[in-house]
């Protein structure tokens, strides 16, 4: 489904992404996990073309995607929840959610995210900054899925909220795995959250791969050596 091949990346002289291989199978989660400020979230930047890769290729469902522009990523089925949400504080709920319609097809809201998020459709006509942090990364994750999305990319998803949201988020991930053969490439922190819903992961160390693996290999050593502070 995706992959890629020789990432690197680099902010000034810093070098932040050293050849960086990874794959996201269709149908799998993977988890990209390591400790704060290795460049996990630069990574899914350069994956979603909000950062140019300055080496490397990035490969989704057979094409090449590495010069493609961000609206083109969203067009061909990859939606991006980012770090701390960054919805539209003013726009009501439905508003919000109408925003990736400009890079759909289909000019009409998925009823089935209603189905996903019921709060959502009790909450349509407030505004985004209204509504808790639970709902708010509720309404992030249900505009990307406004674009019926092959790949979801979430960047920390639990950061911050309750954990009843917590727990429904996973639900909705693993139902939606299960039901549409959407893979699913998330940043997560939380280990219970990722051993819960991931079933690969990858480790990064100063922008490098170190490890990776099906969950299940993710063992307390790795923990202690590459993620605990």
């Amino acid at each position: 489904m995706l992959e890629l091949t020789g990432i690197q990346q680099y902010y000034g002289q810093s070098h932040i992404l050293r050849e960086v291989g990874v794959q996201v199978p269709a149908g799998s989660c993977t988890c990209l996990m390591g400790r704060n400020g290795v460049g996990k979230t630069t990574l899914l930047k350069v994956i979603m073309g909000l950062l140019p890769a300055r080496a490397g290729s990035i490969r989704f469902a057979g094409q090449d995607l590495t010069r493609a522009d961000t609206r083109e990523r969203a067009r061909i089925g990859i939606g991006y929840v980012p770090q701390g949400r960054e919805i539209f504080a003013r726009l009501t709920v439905e508003e919000n959610l109408r925003v990736s319609l400009g890079v759909r097809r289909a000019k009409t809201l998925p009823q089935r995210i209603y189905e996903l998020f019921p709060v959502l459709r009790e909450m349509l006509h407030r505004r985004g900054g209204d509504l808790s942090g639970g709902q708010q990364q509720q309404l992030a994750i249900a505009r990307a899925l406004v674009l019926e999305p092959k790949l979801l990319i979430l960047d920390e998803p639990c950061e911050g909220i309750q954990p009843n949201i917590v727990r429904d988020i996973g639900d909705v991930l693993t139902r939606l795995r299960q039901e549409t053969g959407l893979a699913v490439l998330l940043v997560e922190q939380k280990l219970p959250f990722a051993r819960r819903v991931a079933d690969r992961f990858y480790l990064l160390e100063r922008g490098s791969v170190v490890a990776d693996g099906g969950i299940a290999e993710l063992s307390e050593d790795l923990v202690q050596r590459h993620l605990v502070v």
